[in-house]
């Protein structure tokens, strides 16, 4: 199955990332079957550069894209529909500590 999605490049803590066609089982460090474009986050706006053709053409004959690049094609205008909601990994829940229990002492009399 061929999937759009996106693989980073760019430097240490300023990465941008390509928007590649490529199979749902192979890393996306690896070969890609298409270079569709690029996404860079740290431009002010957003710069999202897309081979608009090309993307039509992978949707056209079966590709899935995955809801980042969903949500990306869609800010384009490539795709009509609503942009989905990704959902983040939960965080971890605070560990409380136990406190030991309190001991109430009584006045000797």
């Amino acid at each position: 199955m061929v999937v759009l999605r996106l693989t980073r490049v760019g430097k240490k803590n300023h990465s941008t990332f390509r928007i590649i066609a490529s199979d749902k089982r192979k890393d996306t460090l690896g070969t890609y079957l298409e270079l569709l474009g690029s996404y860079d986050p740290h431009a002010t706006p957003n710069r999202i550069e897309v081979n608009a053709d090309r993307v039509k053409y992978w949707l056209s004959v079966g590709a899935q894209p995955s809801d980042s690049v969903h949500n990306l094609l869609v800010e384009k205008g490539i795709i009509s529909s609503p942009k989905k909601v990704i959902a983040k990994a939960p965080a971890a829940a605070p560990v409380e500590a136990e406190a030991a229990p309190a001991t109430e002492s009584t006045p000797a009399a």
